[in-house]
């Protein structure tokens, strides 16, 4: 009788530990890659020239610096026509290698900022001056998903 239940409870044993090894070893065909950070802007009628100066100018001048220090992956900007008036024109995208990089980078982020563009009092009147040629209608944060399986 005692042999029977070593039997049975070694059994029961190996059978977890299999179930385990071979949970552990699932292979999805998918993962994690980069994180984005997406705004969507609604250039303002007549004045579309004006903002992408500024993005062809100061802000691709900022996003390459963020580039070069290894704050940022990348950055697009991505154009389409609005489908109400109230739409979004213009989508600017920004990569991060993931969540924990980008906000670990916060502190150089802000003293690159302070670098490039002066003192808040500066960045402050820029972003009121751009209010005039622009409205951000929204901001995202989002993870691409990379559809092959996660290398080991």
């Amino acid at each position: 009788m005692k042999l029977k239940r070593t039997f049975i409870g070694s059994l029961v044993l190996v059978v977890l530990i299999v179930g385990v090894s071979v949970f552990a070893q699932i292979n999805r065909p998918f993962h994690n890659g980069s994180v984005w950070s997406i705004t969507f802007v609604r250039m303002k009628p007549g004045l579309e020239t004006a903002y992408l100066n500024y993005l062809a100018g100061q802000w691709k001048t900022n996003q390459e610096a963020r580039r070069k220090q290894g704050l940022i992956l990348s950055y697009k900007v991505i154009g389409t026509e609005a489908h109400n008036p109230a739409d979004w024109n213009v989508m600017l995208m920004i990569e991060f290698k993931d969540l924990a990089t980008m906000e670990a980078n916060e502190d150089k982020d802000e003293v690159l900022g302070q670098k490039l563009i002066g003192p808040d009092e500066k960045r402050i009147q820029g972003f009121k001056d751009r209010s005039e040629i622009r409205e951000i209608v929204a901001d995202r944060l989002a993870r691409e998903i990379v559809l092959e399986p996660k290398r080991r």
